[in-house]
């Protein structure tokens, strides 16, 4: 009975630190929309169809 409370305090363990990295890494962004994506550092000024 030991060794499964055991295994399962390692795995909530590694559920907190997955979900503190999540956090810590969308809190840490300063460029962009902190999603991480990549999508807010393309550079649109190049297309003809969005300039006015």
């Amino acid at each position: 009975m030991q060794v499964q409370t055991i295994l399962v305090a390692l795995l909530f363990v590694a559920a907190l630190a997955y979900v503190g990295r999540s956090l810590y890494k969308t809190l840490k962004s300063k460029k962009g929309c902190a999603s991480n994506c990549g999508k807010c550092g393309v550079d649109f000024s190049n297309i003809d169809s969005l300039k006015h």
